[in-house]
Formats: structure tokens, C-alpha cells, sequence
């Protein structure tokens, strides 16, 4: 590593003096509530469906504005496929600290445009709601006032932190990833500004790996009144494989495999000739993840005559406790912090 300081390495007289500095911006954040809500508002009411590039593409734009008006230098990275990246820089960083720090997150919504008809943006509760509130626009308006924050106190960042925002992660981050990678390789650590985990807000420091297969059966068409026994029935040879799927979970190992997306046949009265299903894996090792990957890439036919493709893979690692032991750490002292302020 060339002499690379680790983000987690340091006494913890260190990390608790940097703590400190950080909490000094609450008192700040809290009068500024209302301006956080407004911000929101103007943002969720820009609905950003992954697939509708136009709406993502205005969504980031508004962002881009907020975050170059609190003295961001803004780039926006144009994407033919999806919505447009935005990255920001903010602060230089000190001579002595290598490496940058980026907070990562996204621009686009599971909700498709129209959605805000009958989910408005409201506040009840003392909770916000709309499209994209919670996952994740919230989390960009919260790194958009930490920014402000920053700037309004004084408070000089050690490291050069960069922001990026995709478009396309809600649909698996595949216009996007190059980019992600490349900023994460030029980073100490990458924070994630994703919802926190129960009402309580606990940080996340580990999360699950996550594949996408597809399985596609060919099998062989027939008339099913009348001579059903010169047919291969596609539907049940994915009936098959999908018990067989069911077999590899294991809920105490972290490891989920579900046929989510099934379709097939052409008529009633005819023996299906083609099934096709998607499949959501999820594993919260590294290595299961690999043995997932043979297991599901291995799979045979069952029925004679059938045949079978098996595409895709395994396309997200997890991220294991272990390479974020120093935050889960750091997170109590950070919430005992904060209560005293």
C-alpha cells in the first residue's frame, strides 16, 4: 500500500477528537431543519423512475444546483444509457492525507413517474413521505447540509471528499458501476448514504452480496389433448429447478435464493416449449457467494429432452463485518456523543 493510512487506523483518543470536531456541526444542522425540508421536498417532487432517463436527468440537475450553491465543484457525467452521474468535490485536503473520501448513493427511485398523485410529499409524525424519500433522497439532503455545515463553521475536511450520484442503482447500478469503481479505488473509505437500519437509525456496517440468474428451459411443443408424451413441458422442468433452488437457502448463513420473475407457455391446450425465470441471490459471505455461483451455473436438467441456460451472476460482493469493524466500532460513541449535545 506504499505507506497508506487506513480511514479506521489511529488512537481512539484520535478518532474521539475528530468525533467531536464532526458533532459540532448538530447544533447548526438542527436549526436548519426547515431549509432540509424544503430542499427535500423540491427533490422527491422531481420523481426520478430508474428507466425514465429524462426524469433522473432533471433530478440530478436540481441536485448539481444545491450542492454549487454551497461551493461544490460539480461535473455532471453524462450517461447515453441511464440517468446522468453527478459528482462533486468539495474541500482540497491536507498534504499529509492520502486518498479521498467518497460518499456514494443515488438519483433514481423504484417508484414509476406518476407515482406522486397518490403518494404525495407530506410530514406527519415528525416523519417525511413521498417517492424516494427514504431510499434515498433523504440521505442527499442530508450530505448536502453536512456540506453547508461544513462551510458555515469553518470546518476543513482532512481529506478531499467527493460525492457521486448514479442513476441506474435501483435496477442494478450497470450504466454506473465503472464509475463507482473507479472512485472507490481512489478512496480510504466510501460511505453510503442509504437508509439506517429500524426506527432507531442503527448504521449499517455489513451488507449482503447480491446475484441475478436467469434460467432459461427449452423443452419441446405439443398438443397437450392430444399427444401430450411427444412434448418436453418447459414449465415443469422449471418447476424442477426451482425446488432445487429452494433447497440452497439457508436463512442462518445469510443466504436467500428466489424465483421471483417466472414465465412460459403460449397456450393451454399446448405443452410449453420455453420457461423462463429470474432469480434474486443474496449472501452475506464472500465465500458462499462463490459456491452459490458454481451451484447455480452447474444446474442440469431433470426431464429428458430438456435443456437448460443458466446466465448471469453474482454482481455485488457483501460487505462483511469485518471490513467495517473500526465504524461499528466508532457508532456508539458517536451516538453517546450526540445525546450530550
Amino acid at each position: 500500500m506504499g505507506g497508506r493510512r487506513k480511514i479506521g487506523a489511529g488512537s481512539r483518543s484520535e478518532k474521539m477528537a475528530a468525533l467531536r470536531e464532526g458533532l459540532k456541526t448538530l447544533p447548526y444542522l438542527v436549526r436548519r431543519e426547515p431549509e432540509m425540508l424544503r430542499v427535500l421536498r423540491s427533490i422527491v417532487e422531481i420523481e426520478s423512475f430508474s428507466t425514465d432517463k429524462s426524469a433522473v436527468d432533471r433530478c440530478g440537475l436540481l441536485v448539481a444546483g444545491e450542492f454549487r450553491r454551497r461551493g461544490g465543484r460539480v461535473r455532471i457525467l453524462r450517461n447515453a444509457a441511464r440517468g446522468n452521474l453527478v459528482r462533486i468535490e468539495i474541500g482540497a485536503g491536507r498534504a499529509r492525507e492520502s486518498g479521498q473520501l467518497l460518499v456514494l448513493g443515488h438519483l433514481d427511485t423504484v417508484y414509476p413517474s406518476g407515482t406522486l398523485r397518490r403518494m404525495p410529499f407530506r410530514v406527519a409524525r415528525g416523519r417525511a413521505w413521498g417517492p424516494g424519500t427514504f431510499d434515498m433522497k433523504g440521505g442527499i439532503v442530508l450530505a448536502l447540509f453536512a456540506v453547508e455545515a461544513l462551510r458555515a463553521l469553518g470546518i476543513s475536511p482532512r481529506r478531499k471528499i467527493v460525492f457521486l450520484w448514479t442513476g441506474d442503482e435501483e435496477i442494478g447500478s450497470a450504466a454506473s458501476r465503472a464509475t463507482i469503481e473507479k472512485e472507490a479505488r481512489r478512496s480510504q473509505a466510501v460511505l453510503v448514504l442509504e437508509p439506517a437500519l429500524g426506527l432507531d437509525g442503527r448504521a449499517k456496517t455489513q451488507r449482503k452480496g447480491i446475484g441475478e440468474i436467469e434460467i432459461l428451459v427449452h423443452g419441446r411443443a405439443a398438443h397437450a389433448g392430444v399427444d401430450p408424451e411427444r412434448g418436453v413441458n418447459a414449465a415443469h422442468e422449471l418447476a424442477l429447478q426451482i425446488a432445487r433452488l429452494m433447497k440452497m437457502n439457508d436463512p442462518r448463513r445469510g443466504i436467500t435464493v428466489q424465483a421471483n420473475v417466472i414465465s412460459g407457455g403460449t397456450a393451454t391446450n399446448v405443452v410449453p416449449e420455453f420457461a423462463r425465470a429470474q432469480v434474486d441471490v443474496r449472501f452475506a459471505r464472500a465465500r458462499d457467494g462463490r459456491g452459490l455461483q458454481r451451484r447455480l451455473l452447474g444446474l442440469r436438467p431433470i426431464l429428458k429432452g430438456a435443456r437448460i441456460e443458466v446466465r448471469g451472476g453474482l454482481n455485488r460482493p457483501p460487505l462483511e463485518r469485518r471490513g467495517s469493524a473500526w465504524l461499528a466500532a466508532l457508532t456508539p460513541d458517536c451516538k453517546k456523543q450526540s445525546e450530550g449535545l
